[in-house]
């Protein structure tokens, strides 16, 4: 894994768009089916909009029905980290990108094979990159 990535709350709002600021910053979540990832079904890869991070790969996605981008096993298990959140009334687990800290989304154990696990993403924290031929 690379360095961590450190920079102020106004240098993240110079770099990230309002959007991408609101989730990866401030914790906020997307409407559900709004996204422009949820419902992608290219090949690639998806890193972390803030600092490029690799977090899944596109064969690991799979359609959860939610209205996020979903997928059942990180690309490196140390590219994600998870927290505790007890926000909006609720116990959950929140996902962060290890490398810059930005709020991912949540995981929760209702996921497929081989993991069990459905990691929540929201797509205006995600950057996919389209494999190339």
């Amino acid at each position: 894994m690379s360095e961590k990535i450190v920079k102020s709350e106004d240098e993240w709002r110079r770099t990230l768009t309002p959007e991408q600021f609101a989730v990866c910053r401030q914790k906020g979540t997307e409407r559900a089916f709004t996204g422009t990832l949820w419902n992608n079904h290219e090949t690639g890869m998806y890193r972390c909009v803030a600092c490029g991070n690799p977090l899944f790969a596109s064969d690991a996605k799979f359609d959860s029905g939610t209205g996020w981008p979903s997928f059942h096993t990180p690309v490196d298990p140390q590219g994600v980290r998870t927290e505790g959140d007890t926000s909006h009334g609720m116990h959950r687990t929140e996902v962060v990108c290890s490398q810059c800290d930005s709020h991912l989304g949540h995981v929760f154990e209702d996921g497929p094979d081989p993991t069990g696990l459905r990691y929540c993403v929201n797509s205006a924290a995600l950057d996919f990159e389209k494999q190339r031929r």
